[in-house]
């Protein structure tokens, strides 16, 4: 079993397609989406380009998918800073009941037998929930509670958008990175598994992607196309950052 991993496209729709290209060429037998598949500028066209997609497929959910899901159900969940919750009302309106009921069905978690690599975790921040925030720099000694509960021996995780490798003790800790909306270098992020760990990127037309992001009506287009996608914002600002909310 070889497993491609894709973590927090957040509707970057161009970005998804590159990196399917890249998975179907590897011939991989399993994608696990890793959540955060909305919110983002083409939510409705990149679920369903993901349920095309003829490999079998697992889905986990993302904080950002059970806000929308919340924001879809008139719920109020007070976790939605001010400025993203023009955003989150915009993605909930482009989404009907099928994608509701679709997003409201991801597990939290789920565990795949990878080749080489045995039974493999897959959760979104941690396996306790959606929003912890770790990085490679976080200590091991605030991390240990965490994952020696985990019975796998390798867990894969998303959520802050950068990719690393990382041993916790006796688990390996793999972040897949961001398809949609990395920080580092621009591109799409990804992991291929089996029988090694393959930190991937993806490259693609970042230019067109921003006229197609501009032609939608996602309140924070130009922002995506003219800074996120082509210029995205440093590790070394971001793992600062981070560091200041990590696990609270």
């Amino acid at each position: 079993m070889r497993v491609a991993a894709i973590y927090d496209i957040h509707g970057n729709l161009p970005a998804l397609e590159a990196v399917l290209a890249d998975i179907e060429h590897e011939g991989v037998d399993q994608i696990v989406v890793g959540g955060d598949v909305v919110p983002g500028p083409m939510p409705r066209e990149t679920i369903g380009r993901l349920l095309s997609v003829e490999i079998p497929k697992l889905f986990i959910t993302g904080n950002g998918d059970r806000e929308i899901v919340a924001r879809m159900r008139g719920i109020e969940t007070g976790t939605v800073p001010e400025r993203f919750r023009q955003v989150m009302t915009w993605v909930a309106e482009q989404l009907g009941p099928a994608e509701e009921n679709l997003l409201a069905g991801w597990p939290k978690t789920v565990s795949v037998r990878v080749d080489e690599l045995g039974d493999v975790l897959f959760c979104h921040a941690t396996q306790r929930n959606d929003v912890e925030i770790f990085t490679r720099q976080t200590a091991e000694e605030k991390l240990r509670p965490i994952f020696d509960a985990v019975e796998e021996r390798v867990v894969v995780c998303g959520h802050t958008h950068m990719q690393f490798d990382r041993l916790v003790g006796q688990k390996r800790i793999v972040n897949a990175g961001s398809v949609g909306l990395p920080f580092g270098k621009p591109g799409a992020y990804w992991l291929l598994l089996g029988p090694e760990v393959e930190l991937r990127r993806t490259l693609y037309d970042f230019t067109a992607a921003g006229e197609r992001i501009r032609a939608t009506s996602y309140p924070e287009r130009e922002t995506i196309a003219a800074r996120d996608i082509p210029h995205p914002a440093s590790e070394e600002e971001m793992l600062e950052r981070f560091g200041k909310a990590e696990l609270r």
